[in-house]
């Protein structure tokens, strides 16, 4: 088993302490700190494989820290720590550059789980030994890609719309502009594009241009030479010089520098590139794959992207629905992800009691199949009989304030009732227990103790403000 160095930045000094005690038992080397100041001269002195780094710190938050972890060493594999009820914010710094994010209460197997796919992440290296800056989970590579085995194609109308435009323009060698919210799965059809395409026994190379360093864009992208800036020790060989002969899937494409747009369009054009510094062109053989989160003619519009560089890459567009929209896929891609954990985890749990599954379908899901994949991995560890159980799922999944165009019935509730400062009291009372309860494990007298009230009074209270356990 490999040692990962493991850096842990959170004002709670006893997660600091059991993290520390659990980690160091399975064999890593881990310091600790409470604040981000601290954290920040730590990552000045030595670098660290993963950084554990909770979202709400004393003197800054987890967006300046994954932005500082990025820009100061894109190698190192940044896991925010958040409450349940951070989940959107926390799957918007997965776009800034973090690997990936974890919600409490911290289960020990769970985290361990994590750190280990970040670190193998961030151990994948270009031909000459560099280690390549990666975020979100995306991973240049210069292998051949698997045969798209992680797609779930669905079965609802917009799957199979989605499937007869990915039959039509896979086997062509057409840009395609793949758009869609953060989450909904656009690396994973980019794969499928580039495994149904001729290109399929060549390289996939996925680039978070979002993620990237605008100082190290270029090189990234296009490669450099020795000694064109300060330590560029060696000649290097771009994404591009990387997917010669297959695809490159630039990610949030939005997000790169006007000067890199530029470039970006003149390769697109001529089919060749300039590594940092170079005297002379390489011709690239590449097919572009791009996506984007944002409206690219609202951009176009507000002088943020080029409009001649827009037109380049869409040649053709496929738009991803959310998961909120495409409620009749969500048990495919829920026993996906089932399945999925079981091979992970060496779990065998069969399926989902008929409740959960309806709880699945009605929640909102803001972090689309990102979060669906977090929320089964870790009902999948707390799992222990069979099927997965209400209790397993996240308090912020259970309460009915998750769900989505629910169904209504005859029944309103509290919620639905109450206005002005009653309803804001709820709400504010309703979010201190489901915090309590994620603190506590689910544990009912624990929360009570914690709250400060009997047990009973609890009951009442999860009762009245519709949170089912």
């Amino acid at each position: 088993m490999t040692a990962i160095k493991i850096l842990v930045i959170d004002d709670d000094q006893d997660i600091c302490l059991l993290l520390s005690r659990f980690l160091t038992k399975k064999g890593h080397t881990v310091e600790t700190t409470y604040r981000g100041s601290t954290a920040r001269e730590l990552l000045g002195k030595g670098r660290y494989d993963v950084v554990l780094c909770d979202y709400r710190l004393p003197d800054t938050d987890g967006g300046d820290m994954v932005r500082f972890i990025r820009d100061s060493d894109p190698a190192t594999r940044t896991i925010v720590i958040t409450g349940y009820s951070d989940v959107r914010l926390a799957v918007e710094l997965m776009r800034q550059g973090a690997f990936d994010y974890v919600a409490k209460p911290l289960l020990p197997d769970e985290i361990l789980m994590r750190i280990e796919e970040a670190y193998q992440s961030g151990q994948e290296h270009t031909g000459n030994g560099q280690a390549v800056p990666g975020a979100a989970g995306k991973r240049p590579s210069a292998s051949p890609s698997a045969p798209g085995q992680d797609f779930v194609e669905g079965s609802g109308p917009y799957a199979d719309h989605l499937k007869k435009h990915l039959d039509l323009v896979a086997p062509t060698d057409m840009t395609v502009l793949i758009m869609g919210e953060t989450g909904t799965g656009k690396e994973y059809v980019a794969k499928r594009i580039h495994a149904r395409s001729t290109r399929s026994n060549k390289p996939f190379v996925a680039i978070d241009c979002g993620a990237l360093p605008k100082d190290l864009a270029g090189s990234e992208l296009f490669g450099h030479v020795k000694g064109s800036f300060t330590g560029a020790v060696a000649d290097k060989r771009g994404s591009f010089e990387q997917a010669d002969g297959g695809t490159l899937f630039l990610d949030e494409v939005g997000n790169l520098s006007y000067e890199n747009q530029v470039k970006l369009l003149r390769v697109l054009q001529e089919r060749r590139i300039k590594r940092v510094s170079a005297d002379k062109d390489i011709a690239v053989d590449v097919r572009v794959l791009a996506a984007t989160n944002e409206d690219l003619h609202k951009a176009v519009a507000e002088g943020r992207f080029r409009e001649d560089l827009m037109h380049r890459i869409n040649e053709f567009s496929l738009q991803l629905f959310p998961l909120r929209q495409r409620k009749e896929d969500i048990p495919a891609f829920a026993e996906h992800f089932l399945q999925s954990a079981n091979q992970r985890l060496g779990r065998s749990v069969t399926g989902f009691e008929p409740a959960v599954l309806d709880r699945l379908i009605a929640h909102a899901w803001s972090g689309n199949l990102r979060e669906l994949n977090n929320v089964i991995k870790r009902a999948v560890l707390l799992t222990t009989g069979e099927r997965v159980q209400m209790s397993a799922l996240p308090a912020e999944v259970i309460s009915e304030r998750s769900m989505a165009q629910a169904p209504t019935t005859g029944a309103h509730t509290v919620a639905e009732e109450d206005d002005g400062l009653r309803g804001v009291a709820r709400t504010a009372e309703k979010d201190a227990i489901l915090k309590a309860l994620e603190r506590n494990g689910f544990n009912k007298s624990r929360t009570a103790d914690m709250l400060n009230i009997d047990r009973k009074t609890l009951y009442n209270k999860l009762k009245l403000l519709g949170i089912e356990l």
